[in-house]
């Protein structure tokens, strides 16, 4: 049965820099596709007016994507603002007003999560939360515990199936398009497993530092940034059996079993690192111990996998900024004939998607030998495709939680990672421009060091 579309869109944090980078440039794509056509209220403590929220409206599409007029003067009529404290009893009461007739809200949380306890019980006491989604924002947690706690204090209002925890990797076409990879596709099925698979790497590399982000990245770090929830949702659709299809929350049933089938990591399984002039960033302590590098080796106690080596590694300032999968095959028999490089996949999501396959050839000549070649397609992304705050605020607005974490699942992966979380482990300064530190090149030793990654293509 198809769930009921929100009838009002209300978001807390405004003012805030995501409402800047990402929300208002998601809230005009929706409007000009015509899938936005509902009262939006934004709401914060910032002592403005809404025509200078409109104006910071404006002001963020023209340095995110461009204004559409035609869009922007119809998001611009729907647009409503309350300022007011998040702790106020008057601040809800003013949104309630603002609401009108609307009976099916969603409330949209890009705050702290220090934040959310306040909001969601002011909400429930203004009675705003009576057929409504609550959409919240990552990190879901600093912890197993603290995941834990946040999910009690939601689910004290919010019915789980009312609940959209957004994980913006989510929703980016290239990782959905990893998943239809590997199960739209009938070639791959037969050797995606232990027999045929000698490694998996993911490589998430950013080139670029924390930019001005310093006092936030001293509260999260590469592992609680993006491996607990980014590249273990890449792991889970490379590793989950195929979803039935039958009932809607197959995809997050499987997605959960491979979480539950990673042993807990070690600090044996862990490099980490700290680019060199970290410290010196605005809002990062002089002694910091925080990483802005991680690589971490996995396992997965599984039929499929047992016995194949899961490999992510992610930092800031390295040589590329790109997402990239490697999954390396098995050499074949009769290695004389195909001495070399062994075979590949390998899944680029990002900044452009690219499905490369890594063959052997003949070399020219009378010798019978190989030379490595790849058969790649590339897709660069074009300017109409949907971004993934704009797919995931319509699929939240219409009760779609297949791109969403489920509590959970949100719980399974925090206990991947929680023990390497509770030890103090070492920390290496690397060179801005390197692959970080040199440990991280004996993680993966035993099956030929790492294999990414080439520059982007040229625009």
């Amino acid at each position: 049965m198809r769930a009921v579309l929100s009838d009002a869109l209300v978001f807390f944090g405004a003012t805030g820099d995501l409402a800047h980078k990402k929300i208002f440039p998601a809230l005009q794509a929706m409007t000009r596709r015509g899938t936005l056509e509902v009262p939006v209220i934004g709401v914060a403590k910032s002592g403005w007016t809404l025509e200078q929220l409109v104006a910071r409206m404006r002001d963020s599409l023209e340095h995110n994507g461009g204004v559409d007029e035609v869009a922007f003067k119809k998001l611009a009529a729907r647009l409503r603002y309350v300022d007011g404290d998040y702790a106020e009893s008057a601040t809800y009461a003013a949104i309630a007003k603002e609401l009108g007739d609307a009976q099916r809200p969603a409330h949209y949380l890009a705050i702290p999560p220090g934040a959310f306890p306040t909001v969601i019980e002011k909400l429930a006491a203004a009675g705003l939360s009576r057929n409504a989604r609550i959409i919240v924002e990552k990190p879901f947690g600093r912890d197993l515990e603290s995941a834990r706690q946040l999910n009690e204090i939601i689910h004290r209002v919010f019915d789980e199936s009312a609940v959209f925890r957004i994980d913006h990797y989510l929703g980016k076409e290239a990782v959905q398009n990893l998943l239809i990879f590997r199960f739209a596709n009938t070639f791959l099925e037969p050797i995606w497993n232990r027999r045929y698979v000698a490694s998996v790497q993911i490589t998430m590399a950013e080139s670029f530092g924390v930019q001005g982000r310093g006092k936030f990245y001293e509260e999260a770090g590469a592992i609680r940034d993006v491996i607990q929830n980014h590249m273990l949702q890449v792991i889970a659709f490379l590793a989950m059996e195929p979803p039935t299809g039958t009932y809607a929350e197959s995809l997050h049933d499987e997605q959960v079993k491979v979480f539950r089938m990673i042993r807990p990591l070690s600090p044996e399984d862990l490099v980490r690192g700290q680019f060199r002039g970290y410290r010196r960033e605005p809002g990062v302590a002089p002694d910091s111990n925080v990483e802005t590098f991680a690589a971490v080796r996995l396992h997965i106690d599984s039929w499929r996998w047992d016995g194949v080596p899961f490999f992510i590694r992610a930092g800031k300032c390295l040589p590329v900024t790109t997402t990239e999968v490697t999954v390396t095959l098995q050499r074949p028999p009769l290695s004389h004939i195909a001495a070399g490089d062994t075979n590949y996949f390998r899944f680029r999501l990002s900044p452009e998607v690219v499905i490369g396959v890594g063959a052997r050839i003949k070399r020219p000549g009378e010798e019978i030998a190989t030379d490595p070649t790849e058969l790649k397609v590339v897709h660069k992304p074009e300017g109409d495709e949907m971004d993934a705050y704009e797919r995931l605020l319509g699929d939240a607005m219409e009760g779609d939680r297949l791109l969403f974490a489920r509590q959970d699942g949100v719980e399974a992966a925090w206990a991947i990672v929680e023990p390497i979380l509770r030890e103090t482990t070492p920390l290496s300064e690397y060179e801005c421009g390197t692959w970080g530190p040199r440990d991280a090149e004996a993680l993966t030793a035993d099956v030929g060091g790492w294999h990414c990654c080439e520059p982007p293509s040229a625009p």
